[in-house]
């Protein structure tokens, strides 16, 4: 059985498809699309069609690639970026572009929001998460206060993954861990938050299709789509899940112990637990994951789009960057940056800017400016590994992925800031694999065959041993006081309403 696995991202869609015996990669494709330009500050928007063509382009290309061996496509998972809202009228039809997860428009949402239940607290009590400026439902308000005419319309709301679902089966569900990155479903008991839901309007609960386990099967392909791929009528379309969620699986983080790193654009750290673990302060996302369990979550805005910043401003290629980075030393000779270019979620800093601290004469080089972005990203990141360690989740090993894991410097500087053993997978395909592996599973599962998807992972995701990287102890003694200027510097900054 072959099984194709779909990741709809930001910047583009990506597909493979998986021999399940084998646990080979028979065939990929990718298409690539952009955010709708001329938006102002903080609006962050994509066309859902540009998705939908993409999807199809790449199942195209891979079905193409496969020739006759494609009749042995069974299932299909989808990957979608989390948080995306995609608002439908009552013929199914988009009302308006969808606002995106990078979206930091919905500040004022947000707080009017938390004014109504007691502030941040009262929204952790009652759905486990606060209500930050990616989430969905702030995004929805935005709509109804900004666009009442288009709110009018809104019969229906869907996340990117769920209208990619529904697109290649008619079907309209969502699963825990998606929609819980909306802020309106309780990760405590998996329900739909009936307070936030009804503060923002009356007609909320009724737009949200129903809800439910992420392991499913979500329905089978339309006919029509069948007959135009020349598909076997019967290939299940599983619940699929958001990025992250399916990163999660696609790097075999689906037991306690593991933490997955994702170096890409922006950045994200998770790992799984049995129980739902949610932060007092917020910084922790209490999401659930995609195998019925639950998935903390920490992440930053400012990862690559940081250092593809350096590379462009000196005119590098990427063994350029590499080989700057590398002739730098740790600490970058006391240089150091806040990564906060796009603003910032972790922390919280919808309106912050990147600083450069620390500059002198002697220190004033391409190489250390290089070094201290990646070191600054990285930083970034370990902010939310140090909360993740504070409510008691302590990784043996953290797995990498993303454009930045193909970084040697990068991946020893990972190891020495996190002071944790890293490594890489065998295919940097994480979120698509993982949609594979998951549609995998949802089949297995429907006919009694699997019980947990560890079942499937162990066999089927591969490390990359040769990209292992252990921690230098010196290094580690150097970053841990490097962390502590840095979170001294965003938290003094904060406070006088620079950052």
């Amino acid at each position: 059985m072959y099984f194709l696995g779909i990741d709809s991202g930001t910047q583009s869609t990506k597909a493979i498809v998986l021999d399940f015996e084998s646990g080979k990669i028979l065939a990929s494709a990718h298409r690539k699309y952009e955010l709708i330009e001329g938006l102002p500050a903080g609006h962050l928007e994509q066309h859902p069609q540009d998705w939908l063509d993409a999807v199809d382009g790449c199942i195209a290309e891979c079905l193409e690639k496969l020739g006759a061996d494609k009749t042995k496509i069974a299932g299909i998972g989808v990957s979608g970026q989390q948080h995306g809202l995609v608002v439908l009228d009552s013929k199914d039809q988009v009302v308006r572009p969808a606002k995106l997860w990078c979206d930091t428009s919905t500040s004022a949402q947000c707080d009017q929001i938390a004014h109504e239940f007691g502030g941040q607290a009262g929204c952790i009590h009652l759905a486990g998460n606060a209500i930050l400026p990616g989430y969905t439902i702030p995004k929805l308000l935005w709509i109804k206060q900004n666009e009442p005419d288009n709110f009018a319309k809104v019969t229906s709301i869907l996340l990117p993954h769920d209208y990619i679902n529904f697109h290649l089966s008619g079907v309209k569900r969502m699963e825990y861990g998606d929609a819980s990155g909306m802020g309106i479903l309780n990760v405590r008991t998996r329900e739909w938050c009936t307070e936030i839901c009804d503060f923002v309007d009356a007609r909320v609960r009724a737009m949200l299709p129903p809800v439910g386990s992420s392991t499913a099967v979500q329905g089978t392909l339309r006919p029509e789509l069948a007959k135009r791929w020349g598909l076997n009528e019967g290939v299940i379309i599983s619940a699929g899940g958001g990025d992250n969620m399916m990163g999660a699986i696609g790097t075999g983080n689906v037991k306690p112990g593991v933490i997955t790193a994702s170096f890409g654009t922006s950045g994200t750290l998770y790992g799984v637990a049995a129980e739902p673990v949610v932060d007092g302060q917020g910084e922790v996302a209490a999401f659930c994951d995609s195998s019925d369990q639950w998935l903390p979550l920490v992440c930053t805005m400012n990862v690559t789009v940081v250092t593809e910043q350096v590379r462009e401003m000196f005119g590098w290629s990427l063994p350029q960057l590499e080989a700057s980075v590398s002739s730098a030393p740790a600490g970058a000779e006391g240089l150091t940056f806040l990564p906060y270019l796009n603003g910032e979620r972790t922390p919280n800093l919808p309106n912050g800017s990147g600083v450069l601290h620390g500059l002198r004469p002697t220190n004033m080089t391409p190489q250390n400016m290089a070094r201290a972005a990646v070191e600054g990203a990285t930083l970034g990141l370990a902010y939310g590994l140090k909360r993740f360690r504070e409510l008691g989740m302590n990784p043996t090993e953290i797995r990498l992925t993303g454009g930045g894991s193909q970084s040697p410097a990068w991946r020893q500087i990972a190891a020495d800031v996190f002071n944790a053993e890293v490594v890489t997978l065998a295919t940097a395909e994480g979120a698509a694999l993982g949609s594979a592996v998951q549609a995998a599973f949802a089949l297995l599962k429907l006919t009694g065959q699997a019980n947990h998807i560890e079942e499937l992972t162990t066999r089927l995701v591969t490390l990359d041993e040769s990209t292992r990287c252990k921690p230098n102890a010196a290094s580690v003694a150097l970053y841990a006081e490097k962390m502590e200027l840095f979170t001294g510097l965003t938290r003094r900054l904060h406070e006088v309403g620079h950052l």
